[in-house]
This record gives structure tokens, C-alpha cells and sequence, in this order.
């Protein structure tokens, strides 16, 4: 799950250097500074990232299963020790936040969440509470499913039910840019319902990319999601327009199955999305309404100024609750194609998450070897030029275009220069999906008992330890991935998958998961 002037109520909590909030000691042989971490008495320090005084969110909260996990954080069940309610804790490790950039990241999404609660459609956040190790974030427990799944899990669906999808969508998109806050990471992930009855509420989470904007505000940092990027993100000059294009592409997968920008890999869902043609002859688009047709291509205006906003979306015939969308079956097809979308997805993250945790002290070792052969003048950082000559070495032949948005990709805290830990992240992204030893590890995991093949019960269980799926959606990734059909996955279809485009890892956006 995933960040508010008033524009900032709680100033106070953010400040980077807080005043000091311990008593001047007493004793005759005075304390030497710095201060010690801990102290016997007085108010406890405050936290390096929030700013606020220490505090143990288990002390209040049991922390229980995992939830889901990002790049950032882990989201694990958490129950109120004193009233018994069960919600959702995000716990950010403050190791992981290298730069100045992540800490501020952290800071926003609580002042932004804080900013946004009360909100039928945001998820809410109850409490913050940071230690010595992690920022904790305890939210609203939404057991609903996410959007995909319960449409799925559904079997009936219509362009009213897509319409009435779009509308609670919107609604979010409306209110955040009303307060002045721009979510920015848009996707069917980032939604999910409160609970499992027909009626619950779908509410947005994962505010870790979102800022906030005045009117005219131009912002230049690529990030986002591949699938759901607007063309303006991508050539890094956009405003809150951008969100209007990702509740777009959500409502053209809404309708269709597929997203409308797709590729074998991140830079072919770029260049589609610049390109901006958009697909309405294809099943099921010739039996959607003209209505429906006509507002996916209204909020996916190449130009910003001309795409319609939250309000005049809402305001649209076919989105309007007493509308005109119709309560006829949409092709059946579009919901296979949206379990075989989800599907995907859903075992990639596992592949990529198993690669990752198995990089080997040798490889960040020839990393760092070849970090320092690129950094010249031994700065500590490396500059566009360098890396254009250097990037050769690592067997990667880029344009000076591509260069540069590898460059401004790796360049998290926007400085101009990358530093090793910039280096490192990016580079083991360019080159793990290309390594044979890796994929061969990664099948393996998966391939328990050594037989050459990934049968539907070892699936299962590397899927279950990462909460991503039941025997429905494990089925769909069998059928998906499993071209000879015979009912299981050899290493051929492994690394054919794999190696398809994985969007849902763009190496080009920044992510705050």
C-alpha cells in the first residue's frame, strides 16, 4: 500500500532539524554532545526522517502476516491491543532510505495522507509512529481485494458496472486535486476495496509518489507506473493533468481487458504512449458504446489542456450514476484477458523479487569494480560523460538519447550525477533480466523438487508464501504461461515470460512502493 497547506498541518513534524526536546541535565559533570541514542528520563529523541519524538507502534499494535511488500516497505496486519480492530501497518526501514529524496518521499505521503483523511475513496491513516529502525504507518485495513480481482471474482460485468468503477476512480482524482494534491502513481493495484460486500467502497492507497501542486505548476520528475504514464510524465513537464490520463487507461482495461499502450518491453509501452494511438477496433470496441468510446478518448488527450477534468469527467453522461451506460454483459473475453493481465503480473513480481534476493556478494562486488572504472576522476559520482563512455564496458550499446533517460532514471535525488548506490540499483535492474544464472535461480526456486518442471502445487506455494494469489489466479498463470499445455511450466515458458517486457518493473520510473 503507499503520501499534503493549511497546506501542511503538521509543520512541526516535519522539520529535518528539530529542536532539541531533552531537558538540560541537572548532574555536576555535564553530558558531552553528541547526546547518547538513549536516554533514562525526559522526552524520548526525535525520529531522523519524521522529525517527532521515538515511539514503539508495538507497544500499541500485535504485528501479524504480511500483507503485501514494495520496494520500500512491508505491509503486515496489525491489531490495536487496546479495542481489538485490525488494520494495516506499513513499516519503511530507514536503512532504505539512502537520500535526502527518500526521507522527504516518507514525510510527504504522512503530511499528504494526514491532508486527504476523512475521504469515503482514500484509505486512512490512523497512526504514525517511528522508531530506531522504521517509519510505521498504520491504516485502514481494506479486505475487499483489489480492483481486478473483484471484478473477476464477479463473472457478471457491464459497462454500468465499469462506469460506476470509473466514477469512485475519478471521485478520488477530484478530491486529491481539489486539496491541491497530485497522486501521480494511478493503477488498478492502487485501489482496493474496504470489504468483501457488494457495496464496500473502493479506496485509493499508496500515496508515496504524490506531491502537492498549485494551479500552473509544472513538475519534471519521471514517475509512475509503465502501463498508466501520460506522454507529458515521459517528456517531463506535466501537472495534475497526468492523473486524468492514468484514471483513463484504467477505464479503457475497464472496458477491454488490455491496457491501450503495450509492448514487449518498457521502452515499446513508451514510445506507444508518445505515439498515442489508440486502439477501438479491435474486440470487444465495436459493440462498447459510443459513450463509453468517447470519454476513454477525452481523457486520453495527448495535450493536458485538452483533456477533460475530474469534474467535467463526472459530469459525462455515460459516468453519471442516473447515466446512460448500459447494464448489458460485456464479451466475456474481457474478462479472461483481465485475468491473464493480472496473472502475469502476479508472477513476474515473484520472479523478479526471488532474482533479486539472490544476487550474489560477487555480482554487487564486479558492480562496484565497474563503478569506479566509470568514475574517472574518482568524485565518488559519475557524470553524463562518464557514464557515456563507460556504459560500453557493461556491454550495453545506448544512443546518446537513451543515455541521458538511463542517466535521469538512475539519478534518484536529481542532482545531475549518479553515486554508487544509483548506480548499483539501476544497473542490476538493465542487466538481471538478461542473465541465464539468474533466471536459472529464479526457476529453481519455484522448481522444488528438482524435476524440470514448475508444477501447479509448487506455484502455489511461492505464490501463497507472497500472498499473491488463490487456486483460481494460479490456474490463470499456468494456462497463460504454459504454451505446450501440458499443465505445467517448463524452463523454455519460464524464460520466455520473463523475458516478455515486465512494465510492472519500469528500470525508467522512480518507485516509492
Amino acid at each position: 500500500m503507499g503520501n499534503t497547506s493549511t497546506y501542511f498541518r503538521h509543520t512541526s513534524s516535519t522539520s529535518s532539524t528539530p529542536p532539541d526536546p531533552t531537558p538540560t541535565p541537572t548532574p555536576p559533570k555535564p553530558k558531552p554532545q553528541p547526546k547518547p541514542q538513549t536516554e533514562p528520563s525526559g522526552p524520548a529523541p526525535p525520529g531522523r526522517v519524521l522529525g517527532r519524538p521515538l515511539s514503539d507502534v508495538r507497544s500499541l499494535y500485535s504485528l501479524g502476516r504480511e500483507l503485501g511488500r514494495g520496494q520500500f516497505g512491508v505491509t503486515v496486519l496489525a491489531t490495536d491491543l487496546r479495542t481489538g480492530r485490525r488494520y494495516a501497518c506499513k513499516s519503511i526501514p530507514t536503512r532504505k532510505l539512502l537520500s535526502r529524496d527518500d526521507a522527504d518521499d516518507v514525510r510527504r505521503e504522512v503530511q499528504i495522507m494526514h491532508h486527504l483523511t476523512g475521504h469515503r475513496n482514500i484509505v486512512e491513516l490512523r497512526d504514525v509512529h517511528e522508531d530506531r529502525h522504521s517509519v510505521n504507518l498504520v491504516m485502514e485495513l481494506c479486505e475487499g481485494g483489489e480492483l481486478f480481482d473483484r471484478i473477476i471474482a464477479r463473472g457478471h460485468y457491464s459497462e454500468r458496472a465499469a462506469a460506476a468503477l470509473c466514477r469512485e476512480i475519478v471521485t478520488v482524482v477530484h478530491s486529491c486535486h481539489s486539496m491541491g494534491v497530485m497522486h501521480r502513481d494511478l493503477k488498478p493495484e492502487n485501489f482496493l476495496f474496504l470489504g468483501k460486500e457488494e457495496d464496500s467502497p473502493l479506496k485509493a492507497t499508496d500515496f508515496g509518489l504524490s506531491v502537492f501542486f498549485k494551479p500552473g505548476e509544472v513538475f519534471r520528475d519521471l514517475v509512475g507506473s509503465a502501463y498508466y504514464v501520460a506522454p507529458e510524465v515521459l517528456r517531463q513537464h506535466y501537472g495534475a493533468e497526468a492523473d486524468i490520463w492514468s484514471a483513463g487507461v484504467i477505464l479503457y482495461i475497464l472496458l477491454s481487458g488490455v491496457p491501450p499502450f503495450w509492448a514487449e518491453n518498457e521502452q515499446g509501452i513508451f514510445d506507444a504512449v508518445l505515439r498515442g494511438h489508440i486502439d477501438f477496433s479491435s474486440d470487444p470496441w465495436p459493440s462498447i458504446s459510443s459513450g463509453a468510446k468517447e470519454l476513454v478518448k477525452k481523457m486520453l488527450r495527448q495535450d493536458p489542456k485538452e483533456r477533460l477534468s475530474a469534474i467535467e469527467v463526472l459530469n459525462h453522461p455515460w459516468v453519471r450514476e442516473d447515466g446512460v451506460a448500459s447494464d448489458k454483459p460485456i464479451d466475456i473475453a474481457v474478462l479472461s484477458r483481465m485475468k491473464q493481465f493480472r496473472a502475469m503480473n502476479k508472477l513476474k513480481k515473484v520472479a523478479l523479487k526471488v532474482i533479486a534476493e539472490n544476487l550474489s556478494e560477487e555480482e554487487i562486488m564486479g558492480l562496484k569494480e565497474m563503478f569506479k572504472s566509470m568514475d574517472t576522476d574518482n568524485s565518488g559520482t559519475i557524470t553524463f560523460e562518464e557514464l557515456k563512455a563507460g556504459l560500453p564496458k557493461l556491454g550495453t550499446r545506448l544512443s546518446e538519447a537513451e543515455v541521458r533517460q538511463y542517466m535521469e532514471a538512475a539519478d534518484v535525488d536529481g542532482n545531475g550525477t549518479i553515486d554508487y548506490i544509483e548506480f548499483i540499483t539501476a544497473t542490476m535492474h538493465m542487466n538481471r533480466m538478461e542473465k541465464e544464472d539468474h533466471l536459472y535461480k529464479a526457476f529453481e526456486y519455484f522448481d522444488e523438487d528438482k524435476s524440470g518442471y514448475i508444477t501447479m502445487d509448487e506455484l502455489e506455494q511461492a505464490l501463497t508464501k507472497y500472498n499473491m494469489g488463490d487456486a483460481r489466479t494460479i490456474k490463470e498463470i499456468i494456462a497463460e504461461v504454459d504454451t505446450d499445455h501440458d499443465g505445467k511450466i517448463n524452463y523454455d515458458e519460464f524464460v520466455a515470460m520473463m523475458r516478455k517486457g515486465n512494465p510492472e518493473m519500469a528500470p525508467n520510473l522512480r518507485r516509492r512502493k
